[in-house]
């Protein structure tokens, strides 16, 4: 029985997906709950399972594509036995075994001076062509290299054209670059000094959110410092031991977040949204705190759900297991809906503050600098202490800057004010 593998809907607002990367093709094998594909949409990547357990008959929807949710991109097909035809009814393989046979008949005259490339039999991944011998002589590509090239043709044989892509990768000549790529970039110094780089979908996603947040928000910055001198004698006496009962390494995060969910306590205005057609503010008497995560391709924000609820501890152990969940990939999608605020770090850049751009709906966000030791004045003398800059964007449509300078203070108060009693 063939089943249907649909675009699945990631979150509420999720309208769409992109298919990032298929992991089994046409007459695999799969498992249930086996990963099958992953995907992209507007707020989280994710790896998708298989529902059945079976082989998979057929892909509707490549890489790279974008459909709505519901729309059918494969079949499965669960009868064990069943005969599993590719996508393209074997004229793929039809093409390769033309292709085999013309290379074949073409006349290899390999160099002189050329390695002596083996044939190894007359299929699959260790059989080569006479065509792909006389390129890799001539090109003195070695025995060794040719073993190393990944085919795509029968059996993973090396065909004419996986030798050519890594002969350009080898360096014997630039890259192709896709003509339309390169007309869609206004340039007019010489090409072959430029790269051109395709976004792709998260960083298409993050530069839409971006603009939109920045023509939805009258943005306006508050800056302080904060003397974090007694959090850094705390942590440095305690996070070996902490790390021993934890299993992670205590951050100055879980130090910020805690503070950072105090403040919003006191002022319920800066923990809001705002519906402008109805003329609504809307504030929150829980906190979900965003923590932004780099990843590797981008950025992304899992929320800390009731983080007023939880103690130090508490936020400690959930920033790790939802900072790790983000950079493995494996984000569900309520793992970043939610937020009410949330907390941005380029100190772990070594940046001393940045100026960040508010996660809508919300209507600040909290840029945290680096710690770094610096002469500061206390009582008319100078002292060294570890100071660090916290910065406030918030949305002026609603926030003035009475409220937003007064929230980032009440921050800056419970840092200083720290005594480590009973967080531990």
């Amino acid at each position: 029985m063939r089943v249907e593998v649909v675009m699945p809907q990631m979150g509420e607002s999720v309208a769409e997906g992109t298919i990032i990367k298929w992991h089994k093709q046409p007459g695999d094998a799969i498992e249930k709950d086996e990963i099958l594909l992953e995907i992209s949409t507007d707020k989280v990547d994710s790896e998708i399972p298989s529902s059945h357990e079976g082989k998979l008959a057929e892909i509707t929807v490549e890489e790279g594509k974008t459909v709505d949710v519901g729309t059918t991109i494969a079949y499965i097909e669960t009868e064990k036995d069943a005969d599993i035809e590719s996508s393209d009814n074997g004229e793929s393989e039809k093409a390769e075994v033309a292709e085999d046979t013309a290379e074949r008949s073409e006349e290899a005259t390999a160099p002189a001076n050329g390695e002596q490339i083996e044939t190894k039999g007359r299929s699959g991944k260790d059989f080569y062509s006479p065509l792909v011998r006389s390129i890799a002589a001539k090109e003195n590509v070695s025995q060794s290299e040719l073993e190393s090239i990944e085919g795509t043709g029968i059996g993973g044989r090396v065909r004419k054209q996986d030798l050519l892509g890594y002969l350009e990768s080898r360096g014997t000549k630039p890259a192709a670059r896709p003509t339309k790529q390169v007309q869609a970039i206004k340039y007019t110094g010489p090409m072959e000094n430029v790269d051109v780089v395709e976004m792709d979908n998260i960083r298409k996603s993050i530069a839409k959110h971006m603009r939109t947040s920045l023509d939805t928000s009258a943005h306006v910055y508050s800056v302080s410092e904060v003397d974090m001198s007694k959090i850094v004698a705390f942590r440095e006496k305690h996070k070996a031991e902490f790390q021993r009962k934890e299993g992670f390494k205590l951050t100055y995060t879980p130090f910020i977040a805690d503070a950072t969910v105090r403040a919003l306590k006191d002022f319920p205005r800066v923990n809001a949204s705002v519906d402008m057609d109805k003329g609504e503010v809307l504030e929150k008497r829980f906190v979900n705190l965003g923590m932004a995560v780099a990843i590797e391709d981008g950025l992304i924000v899992p929320v800390i759900k009731g983080a007023d609820e939880r103690s130090f501890l508490g936020l400690a152990r959930e920033t790790h297991r939802l900072a790790n969940k983000a950079r493995d990939k494996e984000l569900d999608p309520d793992d970043v809906q939610g937020g009410t605020f949330t907390i941005t770090n380029p100190g772990i850049f070594g940046n001393l503050y940045g100026l960040p751009i508010i996660n809508q709906p919300q209507l600040g966000i909290l840029g945290v600098g680096a710690i770094k030791k610096r002469p500061v004045v206390i009582n008319d003398a100078i002292a060294i202490r570890s100071m660090m800059y916290l910065t406030l964007s918030y949305d002026h449509r609603v926030l003035d800057g009475a409220v937003g300078g007064q929230f980032l203070q009440r921050i800056v108060q419970y840092l200083e004010e720290f005594d480590g009693e009973g967080i531990l």
